[in-house]
């Protein structure tokens, strides 16, 4: 490890790195902004030479093979701009693939990006491409970041037409959130795009470059919480329209018609979302885009994220149902196998089966079932008469009498509750983006252990101390009497058990609304309210996770619930 890195946060003994820190803290304030990133990728070199005019630096020289720290292996070139340059690497002592940003030590922006890249790698939220290492080595400045070769751009993403919407609908709240999370840490990213947004195999939203994208770039705003909210506004425009909201083209999307303004992405392209559109509407707010028709503007990220929540939720599109193909019977099956093909126009004759049981064998088969027979018939008049004997000679008896209090009855075993049936269930996450992996969530009450729903991954068991817990909510259909409800995990889990009222006409939508009934931990945790319980809406809401083995990760796993009246 070299002598600077993330490790120590060593920013104390260079002044020059305090102030930028210093800088970095003020980015709250809002004022007039001073580069609007509107540009397209064909422009960086022009807005970063105009920025500082550090373009006479030239890039250090490196090439695929070069060894950083004598652990980074630097792998492919993707990015050779302004004086710095931005590879594919590997990291050799943990084999995997990470992402190095490299400029020289004495280049005019040196500074303000190893202070960036440290500020980055304190906020450890996971919703952020980790910064991973910033080191200052040999005249050389370089950051590590996550390389995550599972995730696809959103740039990509669009090539092939618009979101449906609700992956606009998830990315808006997802990125929203994230950087409600980062200002309020004073930190801004000032060049939120679409080639910054990523979404994983997973489903999860994540951004990379939060402040080191910009300081790389000398990209500077008075009014950073603005900019990010109209960065916000335009990739959900983009989502929704596959347009980008400006005159000029960019990131492989059409821009805007000239001469026309920003107009509403419904009235770009047909079938938009009525909700998503106005909400991208309110946050392209600086230059008075907004129409009259739509509600007051979103200029913080804060703001928008209020203002999600607002919406009424966007359920995941049904999955659809496809026929099986029609069962087709073998040869064997429909008893043609090993006889030949009939030709046809000709009768073919049909054999008669031999009567049953005529040979020898069949003929000691018939003889020694009879016989079984007749000894159970024996037997069992033998048993009936003798209980018939036994039960005169009781009564016979002077010296009994025979009474009848009903207290002899045998005790009958009280009934156990019912199963109840989920109709429908699905996450709940009020805290954080809103969402928790939907698309798994049909395994928690598909009868089988062997299968999982899971929460995205945290840095500890109190969820990353990023918000008190995620859930589920079941729908049962209609209002029913709960007895119990048994909750399965993979490795030992806190869970509390939350009700909604009985006259709930309706799914309700905050936390505060369901009421904590039932507590517990372990791997297979039985709730039972402590008084009588109806509702229909039941809130499973995990309080603390395990580590699972076999990711190393604090994560929680719900393999099966059941419901008992």
């Amino acid at each position: 490890m070299a002598e600077r890195s993330t490790a120590a946060v060593d920013v104390a003994d260079n002044s020059d790195e305090a102030s930028l820190t210093a800088q970095a803290d003020q980015s709250t304030a809002d004022g007039v902004a001073k580069n609007r990133e509107r540009d397209t990728d064909s422009d960086e070199v022009q807005e970063s030479t105009r920025t500082d005019g550090s373009g006479k630096t030239s890039p250090p020289e490196l090439h695929s093979g070069h060894k950083l720290a004598r652990r980074y292996r630097l792998e492919e070139c993707v990015t050779r701009l302004d004086g710095f340059s931005s590879w594919r690497a590997v990291d050799e002592k943990l084999r995997r693939a990470v992402g190095v940003h490299i400029l020289p030590a004495d280049h005019s922006r040196a500074r303000s990006v190893l202070a960036a890249a440290r500020s980055s790698a304190l906020l450890g939220d996971p919703r952020f491409v980790q910064v991973l290492d910033a080191v200052e080595e040999n005249d050389l400045v370089y950051v590590v970041h996550e390389w995550l070769p599972d995730a696809t751009e959103l740039t990509t993403l669009l090539a092939s037409g618009p979101l449906e919407p609700y992956d606009a609908y998830q990315m808006v709240s997802q990125v929203s959130s994230a950087m409600a999370a980062a200002h309020r840490e004073g930190l801004a990213h000032l060049r939120l795009n679409p080639n910054a947004v990523l979404r994983a195999s997973t489903g999860q939203w994540r951004i990379r470059g939060l402040a080191v994208n910009a300081a790389l770039r000398g990209v500077a705003s008075d009014t950073p919480q603005r900019t990010d909210t109209e960065a916000i506004g335009a990739l959900l425009y983009a989502a929704l329209t596959q347009r980008w909201p400006y005159e000029s083209d960019a990131y492989g999307l059409s821009g805007l018609p000239k001469d026309i303004g920003l107009i509403a992405p419904d009235q770009v392209r047909a079938g938009v979302h009525r909700g998503l559109s106005e909400l991208s509407m309110r946050a392209l707010v600086n230059d008075g885009a907004t129409a009259s028709r739509h509600e007051s503007p979103c200029t913080t990220p804060e703001e928008l994220v209020k203002a999600i929540g607002e919406m009424p939720r966007i359920r995941p599109p049904e999955p659809a149902f496809t026929a099986p193909p029609e069962y087709q019977r073998t040869s064997y099956q429909q008893g043609t196998y090993g006889r030949q093909a009939a030709h046809p126009g000709a009768t073919q004759p049909v054999p008669t089966p031999p009567p049953p049981l005529q040979s020898r064998t069949g003929k000691a088969l018939k003889w020694a079932v009879s016989a079984l027979l007749i000894a159970a018939l024996g037997l069992g008049s033998w048993q009936l008469a003798d209980a018939l004997m036994d039960q005169g000679g009781k009564n016979e008896d002077p010296g009994q009498t025979q009474t009848n209090d009903g207290n002899d009855k045998s005790p009958k075993k009280p009934a156990s509750g019912k199963p109840i049936t989920i109709s429908g269930a699905h996450d709940f996450d009020p805290f954080g983006d809103q969402t928790e992996k939907p698309s798994d969530i049909g395994k928690v009450y598909d009868n089988s252990t062997a299968t999982y729903w899971q929460t995205d991954f945290y840095l500890s068991a109190d969820f990353g101390r990023l918000k008190p817990g995620v859930g589920i909510i079941l729908d049962l259909g209609k209002t029913q009497q709960v007895g119990k409800v048994t909750v399965t995990f993979v490795g030992e889990t806190s869970v509390e058990l939350r009700s909604a009222s009985a006259d709930a006409g309706s799914e309700p939508t905050s936390f505060d609304a369901y009421t904590k009934v039932a507590e517990g931990t372990g791997t297979t945790v039985e709730l039972k309210p402590g008084k009588s319980l109806k509702s229909r809406y039941l809130l499973v809401w995990l309080t603390d996770l395990p580590i699972q083995p076999d990711d190393g990760k604090w994560r929680g796993r719900v393999a099966d619930i059941k419901v008992t009246s």
